[in-house]
């Protein structure tokens, strides 16, 4: 067979989904039937979990049962722990170690996806907070019950209870980032899921993906070019030199997005309203110069190219007012990502096919085998 090669499966559908519409041209992004603009400011974390495994938003009563489910599947078991600690003592990578705490959340039980969904989302909060704490020389608090997810988020990393603001602040962006097509982290899911193996074990793949910096570690990057600008009056002399080197600026351009990334509106939007009531007001004020002056030389130096910016730029910008460190970005992304890497194994078990694309062979055919004796060196 001579078929073509999509080198990176661009332009390969490889299934259906109802989870999300990722528009590039557009610049446009549907979760679950909304506007991610529609959904992302105002719904709580919990009630996109339920949209997403159930296809609808939940009653009252129905979201209660979900949050009080989710909330009695947030401690880590005793494994999970170990680990982390022993992580620790090496100081390993916060991917690593989230990664191998993920495997160990099937200890103990039957596995059943439904379960399996629930407790993966559950516990990543606390698997992420705790490791940093221990990282950083400091006991894992108690996961508490009675918090929402994103304040539970930020109380297991920082062991205080979050403001209002701080808790809203980190609920949009976990559910602007939920879901976002097939890219890596979620296909590699998927692919694992099709094999009928358990969730567990394919959102550990999905972390392994995501640890790769051309999927989950653009954030930190964007946030040290800002921090090493330090002054709007520097961001032209600063910008222009990069470009000048042929060097790329974080934060700007997509991949998939042709316009601007729906997601940097929407997270725009929430570091304003955060830094309007807390965080460093000079600190959004020099991001946002820096932004204006990234496009404009960005539209000088490279006419006819839309790099507008994606939602790197204001993640770093939003996570760092929350008080997070770059180190934690990724892992708060996988935060987020895990509910969308849930409803896509869910979805992909019952369509039940393995997902099992072909290559095409580049190599030598028709060898004949020489004995050790007779082969030449190089």
């Amino acid at each position: 067979m001579n078929q073509a090669v999509a080198q990176g499966l661009d332009g390969v559908v490889a299934a259906s989904t109802r989870l999300s519409l990722v528009d590039g041209e557009q610049g446009r992004l549907v979760l679950a039937g909304y506007d991610v603009e529609e959904i992302a400011p105002r719904a709580s974390f919990e009630e996109v979990c339920f949209l997403f495994w159930q296809g609808r938003l939940p009653a009252n009563s129905e979201l209660d049962l979900l949050k009080e489910r989710l909330a009695r599947r947030r401690a880590l078991p005793p494994a999970a722990l170990g680990i982390l600690r022993e992580a620790a003592r090496s100081r390993a990578p916060v991917m690593d170690a989230v990664r191998m705490a993920v495997s160990t959340l099937s200890l103990g039980r039957e596995e059943e996806p439904g379960d399996d969904a629930l407790t993966a989302v559950a516990a990543i909060p606390c698997i992420v907070g705790s490791y940093w704490r221990l990282l950083n020389d400091r006991e894992p608090v108690p996961a508490l019950e009675e918090l929402g997810h994103a304040a539970h988020f930020l109380h297991q990393v920082f062991g205080e209870i979050p403001s209002p603001e701080q808790a809203r602040g980190l609920e949009t962006y976990l559910n602007t980032v939920c879901d976002h097509g097939f890219n890596a982290s979620t296909f590699t899911a998927r692919v694992i899921v099709s094999t009928q193996s358990d969730i567990i074990s394919a959102v550990t793949g999905a972390v392994g993906a995501l640890k790769g910096p051309l999927h989950g570690g653009a954030p930190g990057p964007a946030l040290d070019m800002v921090l090493e600008i330090g002054s709007p009056d520097r961001a032209d002399a600063f910008i222009t030199a990069k470009l000048s080197r042929g060097e790329r600026l974080m934060g700007f351009g997509h991949r998939v997005y042709r316009v601007r990334d729906p997601r940097a509106d929407i997270l725009a939007a929430a570091a304003e309203r955060f830094y309007t009531t807390a965080g460093d007001r000079e600190m959004y004020q020099l991001a946002r110069a820096v932004e204006s002056t990234a496009l404009r030389l960005l539209a000088e130096h490279k006419p006819g190219r839309r790099l507008d910016t994606n939602v790197e730029f204001y993640t770093a910008l939003l996570l760092h007012g929350l008080g997070l460190p770059t180190e934690l970005f990724t892992p708060a992304f996988a935060v987020g990502r895990m509910l969308g890497w849930t409803a896509h194994c869910l979805e992909q078990l019952k369509d039940g096919r393995l997902i099992r694309p072909q290559s095409r062979y580049v190599g030598e055919a028709g060898l004949r085998f020489v004995t050790l004796d007779q082969r030449s060196v190089g």
